[in-house]
This record gives structure tokens, C-alpha cells and sequence, in this order.
């Protein structure tokens, strides 16, 4: 559809106002605002933005830090210096003697958890050096000094249980898509707030560019009715209108101006800038409407909606409760195996010449036997959990349906009123130039002429306000649907896009 705005000399110029007004802005120090410099300005302000972003952060670092706990981790555990001087009793001989001890050591171990099965690998490097020195009579050699090394490889794996290594990783996966979810969807529906009240700032400046050529328009009827009374053509009543259709002009700019002023400080405090900056509203209104698909716009809502894609995040960590409520007082166990060398030796020269292997199994179980009834109830209260997590996303898939409906009729609406608001201009411009016309000849009277004006007037703000609603409108389905139809593109992450293919 074609720019309304080139056919109608009003909107004209007020375009024309606002072109004049914004090369004084340099002067005056206003700043020029237009709908993205102005999401910008919010993106960067609102402290609901900032508190959002900031749990982004948080659960994005939660992830990776759990991310780096499954790789391998390497350790060092060092005893530099250990010494210990006791009495001891000697049962066999009855007698008391004196031992002095003494080590240093350390052990140097590698640990690597195992995602798919829940285990873990350990190997592990422990070397000391002992000393040891006794007073006993009977004692073989009272002085010992012993070097010693042990090498093993370790595996302990659960059995019987859920992967719990596996769990905590999905859960902070799913931490971390919550956040980025709830970081987007604040990011829209500030878009949606910084759309509509940007929009409200320009309806009014563009009401007070009305309310100024309808100032100017009766101060020319003034001046026409003002001559005919004075040269006896026109009785002294029809004076009397004109000044008060002129007084009413003047208090309608007036009010404009105190609407504009109005609702820029509300503009301003949204967007996050001080009150005492100046600011200009730069808009290009155009009535260029957009076909949208309905079943296009459902479809797409509901594979790609974050707030569906949230009550699936529910529904999984719903699932993970009742998993966490099966093992409780739970038959579990673990099989624990080891390898490795050992070796003594008085001298470090000679301490690897005869090594010992040292190899170890072992299995635990763990065999509930009577609870009072905990596990059962457990599991009961994480199914009813569950349930409600399911019935949750039924009835917002259900609600998305039916706004997405509701939205795709009021654009069609908001279209028609489009081209009914233009038509409309048109008829209220040809009868105001014709009522105009007969005014000047003396065939209509000031109060005739007036109504003509305000009818002019609000077919060309209903026009405006139509065109707002529809752009408004336009805006609410791309935030419903994920969907950009001016763009023709989608517009969630490719990164939240990729999850949802895996998940089919």
C-alpha cells in the first residue's frame, strides 16, 4: 500500500515541522531518537535488563564450571614434614620405650569422571620417605629409614542407580537455557513497551502539528470573518464564534503540548534517560501493511515459542524429580577395582628393583529394608509434580493458539480501518476546501466551518493512530510467533533452535 502521508498536506507538514525541528537540535542540544537508537538506550538501562542479563551470566558460568569438573582433574597433595615423639608400652616385654618418628612425602593424582556410565577413573602416584628410631632393648635395629612408592590405577563404577553425573550436567544445561529464555523474552517485551510508548510520544507530536495547522486555519477564518463585520457584511454574532473556535484552537495546541510533554517524560523514564535531556522523536509512519499466514504464524509459534520451550524445561526437571524420589531408600551398590605396584626400599637408588603388585576388588551393596512408607510417598508427590508440569504446557499451548488468532484478526482489521481512515481523509480534505470555499462567499457560518475543521482534524489523527495499532500490532505477533513477517525471517537463536531439532 502506498504512504499515506504523501497525500495529505497536513501530515506533510508536520514532517516538514520535524525536519526544521531536528536541525535546531544541534543547536539546542536535543538528542534525535528513533526506534532502534532508543531499544538500544533501554537494553543499556533498565535495571530489569541488567538483573536478567546478570542471571545469564551466573547460570552460563555454572555451566561451564560443571562442564570443567568432567574433564580430567590433576591434583598434588603435598606433607612436606611430619615428626612424632611418643611413649609406648611394650606388652611383651613389660617395659616402657621411647619412639621417634619422622616422614615426608606427597602424591600426585589424575581423576576422570565418566559421563556415559557414572564412573570414575582414578590414578593415583603416592611416594614418602619414613623415619623411624626406637629405645627398646629387644628392638632388631633401633634405627629405620625406608623409602616408598605406590602406583595404582583405580575404577569405581555404581550400579543399580541413575547417572547422577549425567543429571547434574542436564540440569545446569537447563539452568542455563531457562536463563537465556527468560533474558529474551524480557528483551521482547521491552521492545513491545519501548514500541508503544515511542509511538504514543510521536501520536502526541503529531496531534500538536494538527493542533497547530488548525490554530492557523482559524486565525485565516478570523481574519476573513473579522474584514465581512467590520465592512457590515456579516452580523457581529459570527465574530463572537470565530474568536471562540479561535480560543478553542489555541487551548487545543495547549493541551497538545502538555500531552507531548507528558508522556516524553514517561518515554524518557522508560528507556532509562535523565528528565532534563531534550529529546526528538524521529518516525517514518507508513501504512505498508503485511500478509501474514495464519496457520504459518501458529505453527511457527508453536514449535519455536520460549514460553512452551520453558514448560518443556518443567516437564524435564519434573522428570528428574521423580528419578531423584525412585532412589530413594534405593537398592544400589558400586564395584570398586584397583592395580597397581608397591615398593620399599632403604635406598631411592634401589627402590624400584623388587616392586610388589597390589590388586584389590570390591563390591558394595546397599539393601533397604523398611522406610515407613518415605519412598512411596516420594515418588507419589514427584508424579503429581510431573503432571502438573505436563497439563501446564497444554493449556499455554492451548493460549498460544488462541492469541495468535485473535492477533491475526486485528491485523486484518487494523488494515481495513487503514483504508477506510484514507478514504476518509480524502472525503474530510474535499469537503473542508469546498465548506472553505463557501465560508469565504459568505454561503456558511464560522460554527458551520468549525465542525468541518475538527472533523478534518480527527480523520487525519484516527488515520495515524490506526497505522500506530497496526504497527504495534505487527510487533506483538513477531514477539508471539518468534517471527519477523515484515523480514520474512525467524528470529530465535540458532542456538535454541539446534535443541529443539535434537529433541525431535
Amino acid at each position: 500500500m502506498m504512504n499515506p502521508f504523501r497525500t495529505i498536506k497536513t501530515i506533510g507538514k508536520g514532517v516538514i515541522a520535524l525536519v526544521m525541528s531536528v536541525s535546531v537540535s544541534a543547536l539546542s542540544g536535543q538528542e534525535l531518537l528513533t526506534i532502534d537508537r532508543s531499544m538500544k538506550i533501554a537494553v543499556e538501562n533498565s535495571p530489569d535488563m541488567q538483573q536478567t542479563e546478570l542471571s545469564l551470566v551466573q547460570s552460563q558460568e555454572r555451566l561451564n564450571a560443571q562442564r570443567a569438573r568432567l574433564k580430567s582433574q590433576f591434583s598434588v597433595t603435598l606433607n612436606p614434614f611430619e615428626y612424632e615423639k611418643t611413649n609406648r608400652f611394650d606388652q611383651q616385654t613389660s617395659e616402657w620405650y621411647l619412639n621417634e618418628s619422622a616422614s615426608s612425602g606427597g602424591s600426585f593424582a589424575i581423576n576422570q569422571r565418566i559421563l556415559p556410565t557414572d564412573g570414575e577413573i582414578t590414578l593415583v602416584n603416592r611416594f614418602s620417605y619414613d623415619y623411624s628410631y626406637t629405645e627398646s632393648a629387644h628392638a632388631v635395629d633401633p634405627v629405620s629409614k625406608t623409602f616408598n612408592n605406590r602406583l595404582y590405577l583405580q575404577v569405581t563404577q555404581p550400579i543399580f542407580t541413575y547417572n547422577r553425573t549425567r543429571m547434574e550436567l542436564e540440569k545446569v544445561e537447563l539452568d542455563y537455557e531457562a536463563s537465556l529464555l527468560r533474558y529474551l523474552l524480557m528483551k521482547l517485551f521491552l521492545e513491545r513497551d519501548v514500541t508503544r510508548e515511542f509511538y504514543t510520544v510521536y501520536s502526541n507530536q503529531m496531534q500538536l502539528v494538527i493542533a497547530q495547522e488548525e490554530l492557523e486555519n482559524n486565525l485565516e477564518s478570523y481574519g476573513i470573518i473579522n474584514n465581512k463585520v467590520e465592512g457590515g457584511l456579516l452580523a457581529l454574532e459570527e465574530l463572537y464564534q470565530a474568536e471562540v473556535n479561535l480560543a478553542t484552537s489555541k487551548s487545543n495546541v495547549f493541551n497538545s503540548e502538555l500531552n507531548l510533554q507528558n508522556s516524553m517524560d514517561q518515554f524518557k523514564v522508560l528507556i532509562g534517560i535523565p528528565l532534563q535531556n531534550g529529546i526528538l522523536i524521529a518516525a517514518e509512519i507508513k501504512a505498508d501493511t503485511v500478509g501474514v499466514n495464519q496457520e504459518l504464524a501458529i505453527e511457527h509459534a508453536l514449535n519455536n515459542r520460549m514460553e512452551l520451550r520453558q514448560r518443556e524445561i518443567d516437564i524435564e526437571n519434573a522428570s528428574f524429580n521423580l528419578v531423584q524420589a525412585k532412589s530413594i531408600n534405593e537398592f544400589a551398590g558400586s564395584v570398586s577395582a584397583s592395580f597397581g605396584v608397591q615398593a620399599n626400599n632403604e635406598f631411592f637408588n634401589s627402590l624400584f628393583e623388587t616392586p610388589t603388585n597390589t590388586p584389590s576388588i570390591g563390591l558394595t551393596l546397599s539393601v533397604p529394608i523398611f522406610d515407613w512408607g518415605e519412598r512411596k510417598s516420594e515418588i507419589k508427590a514427584a508424579e503429581a509434580g510431573f503432571q502438573s508440569s505436563q497439563l501446564d504446557y497444554q493449556i499455554e499451548r492451548t493460549g498460544i493458539e488462541v492469541n495468535i488468532r485473535s492477533v491475526v484478526r486485528n491485523l486484518k482489521n487494523l488494515e481495513n480501518q487503514i483504508v477506510i481512515q484514507r478514504k476518509t481523509i480524502e472525503n474530510a480534505q474535499l469537503a473542508y476546501d469546498i465548506n472553505l470555499e463557501r465560508y469565504r462567499n459568505g454561503d456558511l457560518t464560522s460554527l458551520d466551518l468549525g465542525l468541518y475543521q475538527s472533523q478534518l482534524s480527527d480523520t487525519k489523527m484516527a488515520l495515524t493512530n490506526a497505522i500506530i495499532e497496526y504497527k504495534i500490532e505487527l510487533l506483538n505477533l513477531k514477539i508471539q510467533t518468534l517471527y519477523d513477517f515484515e523480514e520474512q525471517t525467524p528470529i530465535i537463536p540458532e542456538e535454541l533452535m539446534s535443541k529443539s531439532s535434537e529433541k525431535e
